[in-house]
């Protein structure tokens, strides 16, 4: 795919960061997920793609979508036809209540090279670059944060496991800290969570713990751009998923398949963009300045050639026509 399409797809986690993002603290969770949705289609209307939305916004929290199977993109005959996952806001609850680690996020391939993932939940286990090939979703805590301490060339003491805070991992937690191992909790979002594991700088060698199925397919997209590993299982929790799994045809035999890397994204032909909407572990938030100005940090990354670009942008939100209808909006 062309390369150019990298900063295309930019302008889509900007709008959509942009748009949200005067929603931080507000309290109203929805009306932001719809502002970065509405903000995010309105971009992808002006991109040269057939694009078709294999991950959207999960219907069990009856958030406002850009639904699986919409088709999006200017659709010339000479497009390239792509499958598309999106979060227009991962991390509802962060930006409502003005925490950290908020971003819009959207991964894109070749047609047929996302895996489409139910929308449930996803047992999944990441690490960045110098622990690949180390891990194994279905053997103990204890042996794969023993084989990743070694490949970091680290004293298990000193290596950092991110997990979300909740009920479901307290096992996890407590084995975890029984050998001494570092535990950085995290409350919502669990691609940044998963994409950390990739960057030296934010600290976190290991993700482990259960959490969206979409959002994995979106955490790989990352992880494979970055040279880093990670494994997933469709696992279900509440009845509602069960009952998903078998409508998408994900059955009890077909969830105990371990999902590898290349199973969660099938090319290396990926694009991944995510821009700050609050400040993160790897990407500042949005700052809205005097003059109609706003600032943006994003990253985008292309896994046929391994570049990752930081994006550094300052916004004229009175010059930008898309904005300016969202924004309008969304006062």
């Amino acid at each position: 795919m062309d390369r150019n399409l990298a900063l295309e797809l930019v302008r889509v986690t900007e709008t959509a960061a942009l748009a949200c993002g005067r929603y931080m603290g507000r309290g109203d969770k929805i009306a932001a997920d719809q502002a970065a949705v509405d903000g995010m289609r309105q971009t992808f209307a002006t991109i040269k793609i057939r694009g078709e939305v294999v991950i959207g916004e999960g219907e069990l929290d009856e958030a406002p979508m850009l639904y699986i199977g919409e088709k999006i993109g200017m659709y010339n005959v000479d497009d390239p036809e792509v499958d598309i996952a999106v979060d227009p806001l991962e991390g509802t609850n962060l930006i409502a209540k003005g925490l950290p680690n908020a971003i819009a996020v959207m991964a894109m391939g070749p047609k047929g090279t996302l895996l489409h993932a139910p929308d449930t939940y996803m047992k999944k286990i990441a690490v960045g670059p110098k622990a690949k090939g180390c891990i194994d979703i279905k053997d103990t805590v204890e042996n794969n944060l023993m084989r990743v301490a070694k490949a970091c060339k680290k004293n298990i003491r000193d290596l950092t496991m991110i997990i979300q805070d909740r009920e479901r991992h307290e096992d996890i937690i407590k084995e975890a800290r029984r050998l001494g191992c570092r535990i950085k909790l995290f409350s919502d979002g669990d691609v940044s969570a998963a994409i950390a594991t990739c960057f030296e700088d934010t600290g976190i060698d290991i993700f482990m713990g259960t959490g969206g199925a979409p959002e994995g397919v979106l955490a790989a997209a990352a992880i494979k751009c970055l040279g880093g590993d990670m494994q997933g299982m469709i696992s279900p929790i509440y009845e509602e998923g069960f009952a998903r799994c078998e409508e998408l045809g994900w059955t009890e035999e077909k969830r105990k398949t371990v999902l590898s890397l290349d199973n969660l994204v099938s090319s290396d032909e990926v694009f991944f963009a995510a821009t700050g909407v609050s400040d993160g572990e790897f990407l500042q938030g949005v700052r809205y300045l005097e003059d109609n100005r706003a600032t943006t940090q994003s990253v985008v990354m292309r896994g046929s050639t391994g570049t990752i670009r930081f994006v550094d942008a300052q916004h004229k939100l009175d010059k930008n026509e898309i904005l300016i209808d969202v924004l309008n909006k969304h006062k």
